[in-house]
């Protein structure tokens, strides 16, 4: 996975991965599969684990304090010091040429998917009174996704853990009002 987060898909050979994991190309085509699996199964990982903030804040109590998690979130995880800065998603689909396309569809697959829920949860706050009845949700997901993504792309390039919250603190107040 850090392999991968840390050069993108194209940026990775077979040697690169091989050589992390400490076994030979016919132990990892055995094991994994192609490449493209292995980043498909290394993009689980990610979303279980360091991404994994994305799926607890759908659960807090209100639009904002879902969005609110979801940007510390993306600041916490994008900015790890036994980590890759960044977000392998982010990183990932940027680096995904045409040599990578099935590992961009399932990088494509992966933000539609965070953006539904983003877009589900939204929608329930409409219908709670928590979000004003015109919001777009769908609108709202993308703003949030984006902000998140601009995080993570800001974290690789060196931006602080402090710079990057304020950013998420002005993100926030363009936050509708309930």
């Amino acid at each position: 996975m850090v392999v991968f987060w840390e050069h993108g898909y194209d940026g990775v050979s077979l040697t690169d991965l091989t050589r992390a994991m400490g076994i030979t190309k016919t132990s990892m085509y055995a094991a994994f599969g192609n490449k493209e699996d292995l980043f498909r199964k290394a993009l689980e990982r990610y979303a279980e684990g360091p991404a994994s903030y994305g799926a607890r804040a759908l659960h807090e109590p209100t639009a904002r304090a879902v969005a609110t998690a979801y940007l510390a979130g993306s600041i916490h995880a994008s900015t790890q010091a036994d980590r890759p800065a960044g977000c392998l998603g982010v990183q990932g689909f940027l680096a995904a040429g045409h040599l990578g396309q099935s590992a961009g569809n399932a990088l494509a697959a992966w933000r539609n998917d965070n953006r539904a829920y983003l877009r589900d949860r939204f929608q329930r706050a409409i219908d709670e009174d928590d979000l004003p009845a015109g919001t777009d949700p769908d609108t709202l997901a993308h703003y949030l996704m984006t902000m998140a993504n601009g995080i993570a792309v800001q974290a690789a390039t060196g931006a602080t853990r402090d710079e990057l919250q304020r950013v998420a603190d002005a993100a926030l107040h363009n936050w509708p009002p309930v």
